[in-house]
């Protein structure tokens, strides 16, 4: 079976807010947003509401920043205030490789830890910061992006 982009996108986002499962549902043609109760934790169980819908801006699935893990809300208020961060590379450049977010100018991305808990390592967690205050998350180690929203 063959989705359009905007399904494809919409079941990334909901895969990578909810986690599979709760996703089945999510398909069609991305005009509605996908919502259940629940957002997946780095084991696998749901806590709080989350929802993901396309954005027109830069066609990344969008996310509020109340559905993400307690973890990833704590990294996005250090991030406001500036610190202190927890982990060194924090604050670090973010150099967009893989090109799934907005192309920019080089050091106008920077990386920020979101610790997954039960990890032995920094794990695969992360909010990328925007130079003009725009935020994304990715549960995968950037194979996949969400833009964070309010």
């Amino acid at each position: 079976m063959r989705i359009g982009t905007g399904a494809a996108r919409l079941l990334l986002a909901c895969t990578l807010v909810l986690g599979t499962a709760a996703c089945q549902d999510g398909g069609g043609d991305g005009a509605a947003p996908a919502t259940t109760s629940g957002t997946a934790t780095a084991s696998g169980t749901r806590t709080g509401a989350a929802s993901a819908r396309p954005t027109a801006s830069d066609g990344l699935p969008e996310v509020r920043a109340a559905s993400l893990p307690a973890e990833a809300r704590t990294t996005l208020r250090l991030i406001s205030a500036g610190g202190p961060f927890p982990y060194r590379q924090d604050g670090t450049v973010f150099g967009n490789r893989e090109g799934l977010l907005p192309r920019e100018r080089s050091g106008y991305y920077h990386e920020y830890t979101v610790p997954t808990p039960g990890s032995r390592d920094r794990g695969a967690r992360r909010i990328i910061a925007g130079g003009a205050g725009e935020r994304y998350y990715t549960a995968d180690h950037y194979r996949s992006f969400a833009r964070v929203a309010g």
